[in-house]
């Protein structure tokens, strides 16, 4: 196997024996590093140490991912024009924030006789958001429910 000091430099190709008695030797760990390389490669180094460089390594790459989200918000077909301005506020932090929205008009009992007025509650919203949000797709029924996905990335205009 190819052995590599704590330093970096390379003592050349080794047997195990002779690769485990020079890290004992300095008090360290032989860590296998390329397992698939031809020949093996291996590393004297503190396994400790390694271990919490790498546990550090992937909480750092892990910090800088955000995760999308999709956050719902509801209305009614006869939800005020003022609670649906607060839904739109809310709904464009979300948006903001990089998160998907789903927005989602329920229908109750004989609300199920005019569902145009629910399509111009979503529709009013879409257009409130048309400027920093897209409809991943048309507006839905699912059973009584009206629900459509909007998400960030139209650009903004001028």
């Amino acid at each position: 196997m190819r052995v590599i000091d704590k330093d970096g430099n390379q003592l050349g190709v080794l047997t195990l024996v002779d690769a485990l008695h020079r890290a004992e030797e300095s008090g360290l760990d032989l860590v296998e590093i390329a397992p698939t390389a031809d020949p093996p490669v291996c590393k004297i180094i503190d396994f400790g140490k390694y271990r919490y460089q790498q546990t550090k390594k992937a909480k750092e790459s892990k910090k800088s991912q955000h995760e999308v989200k999709v956050k719902e918000v509801k209305v009614k077909p006869n939800t005020d024009e003022h609670d649906v301005q607060t839904k739109l506020r809310s709904a464009r932090e979300f948006i903001e924030k990089g998160n998907k929205v789903k927005i989602t008009c329920i229908f109750r009992g004989r609300e199920m006789m005019h569902p145009e007025f629910g399509q111009k509650v979503v529709q009013r919203m879409l257009g409130a958001l048309a400027d920093i949000a897209a409809p991943e797709s048309p507006a839905k029924f699912f059973g009584k429910a009206l629900t459509v996905v909007v998400a960030p990335g139209a650009k903004k205009k001028a």
